[in-house]
């Protein structure tokens, strides 16, 4: 209160003062104006609703401790993409020379945009449809869309983990059943598959074995009753640990989320003790420098940061908004980013190790192939022995001795040397095979694993690994439905994550037909790319355009108790937004240019065969790509027309404490009557607080007060607090 104003001069004064309206009103309880004879909107004032909100608000779930929290965020954003998808982009895209343009993008792209929703989230405390009402009830859209893309990629990415779960039980069993291909019996001569002897027995056993895969997405095949009994035991493991909110899935993520770094770690001192593991990391970081000049490694960098975060799809808001106000989140923001790429970094290491260790294999086994074909030319006189250098003994061949031999054969059959069928069997060779997602994890990397001593204990560690990876994700996934849909229509937690997972596991029995696998490659490639882009980059126009930088950066200065970098403040406004913009015209791009296909399976070839997808299908993924943006454009006619409530109370002035504050001890004497009497909502006062806190670069007076419009109505209101906050 100014020392000079009139309440002031009464309490140290007994003459008798004329008070003004603006220090009658600054001593008043607040009001709420739906409850008093004031109110002229004619909105009835519900007793009932009214208390259950306030009751919602105090009995909010919270986590037991930050480790816990910690562990939920790193759970959510280190998922299956760590382990199959970053050493693949890595070594296609220069090697050591990747991390450069991924580790810029995470500091200018990612941790902002990671920070961001952190602040929301816990600012706000609500799932991501509450937090975009209040923040820009036109852009409403934004939550229910993130919604529906957590669901598309809940759908499939919990037929990843009942692909584990089989996995993991056929790994109880030495030989693993993988290790060989299957003798069947033709008659009374036994011979071996013909499909595993023209592939691998990796290959054979994931294609035939455990998806039954028919030759294309046209041919259903009918259900595989062993994937759908896997995909049930998934829903059940998902609902188990959901069905309590975080009171349960936070338990979970205590183990879930620190067992992979545990099966990491043994993997990666395993992995350096095998023979040729030194080479193929060797090969992952020596860098490729020109490709660091290429866009199109940038823009894989870019959807590799953005999707490792879990940025868009609402898990990240669900999580913080059960965290206490004045949590560090900007610290959190930092951890959990760079533990991310850490572990990125760790997994790609532990990929290359096996894989070096594989390509020295098949490369000694290409060796012993080929040896055994030039011994067959000798004798049949084909190649002489004067080919032969005098040093080599065909017993104890290693590879530099054959590929000497190869040269000095190619050099003299120059003519006729492909008629030799020779293979260079050169080790770089191996090592460049790119393999991702499933063709890492379920072929190469199983196929490598049973070379190892012990091969079933490695088999059980790495799946029960892709279980927790995948059940960690899936738990943030699955937040991101939940949180916002009992926030907002006050369902029963229980009832609604048991009937979302029965629903879910009905809907998803469409990835375990025959032609289940070519669903979920349609669903990864199409169904969250576009949209969640499109979510982000109006996230962030909400919170940096919309609703005021300046607004938001003294928000968070109050909830931390200190300023945030003034790096957040321009890349919040002007370099993310761009550098998304710029994704999504790529992505548009790239869409437009890659054929819409899939990799099928033909079982009489023995190998996969590009594919274009046939209309129907073409329909279902355009659908796809339409439905999960539609709410955005949607919810904003609806509200722009008013057509439906935006849920801002923008014509009825609420003064109840903790809803709305208003700071009207600024208030010149002639704007009292105005402040009282103004029926144009936008000549109300500006609301903000007085007290000195920061508003961005370039403000001469942190006094000034913003006047950024809030709501529907452009009203200026703060809405300084959340219905959990106290002020």
């Amino acid at each position: 209160m100014p020392k000079n104003s009139k309440v002031t001069q009464r309490e140290h004064s007994s003459e008798h003062v004329t008070e003004s309206v603006a220090d009658l009103l600054a001593h008043e309880e607040p009001v709420d104006y739906k409850r008093s004879v004031l109110n002229v909107t004619g909105e009835t004032w519900d007793k009932q609703k009214d208390g259950e909100e306030e009751l919602d608000a105090e009995n909010r779930p919270a986590w037991n401790s930050k480790l816990q929290y910690i562990l939920a965020q790193i759970g959510y954003s280190v998922g299956l993409g760590n382990v199959w998808r970053f050493p693949y982009l890595c070594q296609k895209n220069g090697g050591g020379a990747y991390l450069v343009p991924y580790l810029v993008l995470l500091i200018i792209i990612g941790l902002p945009l990671f920070f961001l929703e952190l602040a929301v989230g816990q600012r706000i405390r609500r799932g991501s449809i509450g937090v975009w009402n209040y923040i820009c009830p036109r852009l409403g859209g934004i939550g229910y869309a993130s919604c529906l893309v957590c669901f598309f990629v809940g759908l499939y990415y919990n037929v990843i983990i009942g692909w584990s779960i089989f996995y993991f039980f056929k790994s109880f069993q030495y030989p693993l059943p993988w290790s060989e291909c299957p003798i069947v019996k033709n008659g009374s001569v036994a011979v071996v598959e013909t499909e595993c002897e023209r592939s691998s027995a990796t290959t054979y056993f994931w294609y035939r074995e455990t998806l039954d895969i028919s030759n294309s997405i046209s041919e259903s095949g009918g259900l595989n009753w062993k994937m759908t009994l896997c995909l049930l035991v998934a829903w059940s493991l998902v609902g188990l640990a959901m069905i309590k909110g975080i009171q349960s899935s936070g338990k979970v993520m205590y183990f879930s989320s620190l067992f992979p770094y545990v099966v990491l770690v043994c993997f990666l001192v395993r992995g350096l003790l095998l023979r040729g593991a030194v080479d193929g990391i060797m090969h992952m970081f020596t860098p490729k420098l020109d490709k660091m000049l290429d866009p199109q490694v940038w823009r894989e960098a870019a959807t590799q940061v953005f999707f490792a975060l879990g940025l868009g799809f609402g898990g990240v808001i669900a999580f913080s908004s059960y965290n206490k106000q004045d949590n560090n989140c900007h610290f959190d923001a930092t951890l959990v980013s760079f533990i991310n790429f850490f572990t990125s970094v760790l997994a790609t290491l532990v990929v290359f190790a096996v894989l070096g260790f594989k390509a020295n294999i098949m490369n000694e086994k290409c060796v012993v192939e080929n040896a055994e074909k030039i011994l067959g030319y000798l004798n049949t006189n084909v190649l002489s022995h004067d080919l032969i250098p005098p040093h080599v003994n065909f017993s104890h061949l290693t590879a530099k001795d054959y590929n000497e031999m190869y040269r000095v054969i190619m050099t003299v059959k120059e003519g006729h040397f492909k008629e030799l069928g020779l293979d260079a069997c050169l080790l770089e060779d191996e090592l460049n095979k790119s393999v991702q997602g499933t063709g890492l994890a379920f072929i190469a990397f199983t196929e490598a694993m049973t070379h190892f001593p012990a091969s079933p204990f490695w088999s059980v560690m790495f799946f029960l690994m892709l279980i927790n990876l995948g059940l960690g994700s899936m738990i943030g996934t699955m937040s991101g439905i939940t949180t916002p849909i009992i926030d907002t229509f006050k369902v029963r937690k229980e009832v609604f994550t048991v009937g979302s997972c029965i629903f879910a596991f009905v809907v998803g029995l469409i990835f375990v037909q025959r032609s289940g696998n070519y669903f979920v490659t349609m669903f990864d490639d199409y169904s969250a790319t576009l949209p969640l882009t499109v979510v982000v980059i109006l996230e962030n126009i909400a919170v940096a355009w919309i609703y005021g930088t300046k607004k938001f950066m003294q928000e968070l200065t109050e909830m931390l108790g200190f300023r945030p970098y003034q790096f957040y403040y321009y890349t919040w406004k002007y370099v993310s937004p761009i550098c998304m913009a710029v994704l999504m015209t790529a992505s548009i791009i790239q869409l437009g240019v890659s054929p819409p296909g899939y990799s099928a399976w033909i079982r009489e070839e023995a190998a996969e065969k590009f594919l274009f997808y046939p209309t129907w299908a073409m329909a279902i993924l355009i659908s796809l790509i339409i439905l999960a943006s539609l709410p955005l454009p949607l919810v904003f006619i609806l509200r722009q027309f008013h057509l439906v409530s935006d849920g801002s109370n923008a014509l009825s002035v609420t003064y109840k404490k903790g809803r709305m504050m208003k700071d009207i001890s600024n208030l010149e004497d002639n704007d009292e009557t105005r402040f009282i009497l103004s029926k144009v909502p936008s000549e109300t006062p500006s609301p903000m607080p007085t007290h000195r806190s920061y508003l961005g670069p370039g403000s001469n007076s942190p006094m000034e007060m913003s006047t950024a419009p809030n709501g529907r109505y452009g009203s200026g209101y703060l809405l300084a607090s959340t219905p959990e906050s106290e002020l």
